[in-house]
């Protein structure tokens, strides 16, 4: 077993990485705790308070033998205690004052940041806001964020992050032109789904990025984005290549749906089908005086 004492400060964060990774949440103690000995031992304490009190001097009382195993017990461990929360409804509500009061994407990240009443937030490595130019009118919202995203703090990184670069580049963009964002901040723990009511909390964030980059022209790329965003029964291979509508703050502004670049990877043959909506999502750009 790895000693926590041998390991070197790059040595420890690089552990703990691979642990985040694979989705451990919480941490357990390095030795067993014999709780059967514990358990005798409460018992016994139990039974000997119940006994009557004789009229003998307590120094004449002969004492009273412990069983081994109570005199082997280790001392109990105070136990972990969970991060207090918060009802739902109130996160919902806290999570949407928190967002509505960042005026820049900066302050939103920082706000982002220091917000700890959601779940996801506590086994995620980095909160992933918004990149790119505010200024381009041009936005890009990927999925959940996934493991290289949480590692790299930045929006569609990895294998799939590289298959979107040189997407960008087929038509012309790259990530310093555009806004590139993901549905939700946080990863969660294993790349699971995320419960409704984490979706709930997270919402007010991605609206608030979209009402402070004012897009003209939005991609949704992947399942989660579609569904999120425009139409919780939606699918991706009925709904991509089509236009949709989302808000932007006071504004309704057409939004295409694609297939993610993680897509991509697992079914190469579907790349075709993302260079037609490449295609359209450049020529709306175009329609608009955007490139």
């Amino acid at each position: 077993m790895i000693q926590p004492q041998t390991l070197d400060a790059g040595e420890t964060a690089a552990l703990l990485h691979f642990y985040a990774d694979a989705g451990v949440e919480w941490m357990l103690d390095e030795e067993a705790v014999d709780r059967f000995a514990e358990f005798a031992a409460e018992k016994e304490a139990r039974a000997a308070s119940r006994r009557p009190a004789t009229s003998a001097p307590e120094q004449a009382r002969p004492q009273q033998a412990q069983p081994q195993s109570a005199r082997n017990a280790p001392a109990p461990r105070p136990q972990p205690t969970a991060p207090a929360t918060v009802p739902d409804a109130e996160a919902v509500a806290m999570a949407r004052q928190v967002a509505e009061s960042a005026r820049s994407l900066a302050e939103l990240k920082a706000a982002v940041e220091n917000f700890d009443h959601c779940i996801l937030k506590r086994s995620a490595r980095h909160s992933l806001i918004a990149t790119g130019n505010p200024d381009c009118r041009i936005m890009i919202v990927g999925a959940i964020p996934g493991a290289d995203e949480d590692r790299d703090g930045l929006p569609l990184s990895g294998r799939a992050g590289e298959l979107f670069d040189r997407m960008l580049h087929s038509i012309g963009l790259d990530r310093e032109k555009v806004v590139l964002t993901n549905a939700l901040p946080w990863r969660p723990p294993g790349n699971r789904m995320p419960t409704p009511a984490e979706m709930d909390i997270c919402r007010p964030f991605i609206e608030r990025q979209l009402s402070l980059c004012a897009p003209r022209a939005v991609l949704l790329l992947g399942n989660f984005a579609v569904r999120y965003l425009v139409d919780s029964a939606a699918t991706i291979h009925l709904n991509r290549g089509e236009w949709h509508s989302v808000r932007a703050g006071d504004q309704i502004v057409p939004a295409l749906a694609s297939l993610h670049p993680q897509d991509l990877l697992l079914a190469p043959a579907n790349k075709r089908l993302a260079w037609q909506d490449l295609l359209a999502f450049r020529a709306r750009l175009g329609e608009l005086g955007l490139i």
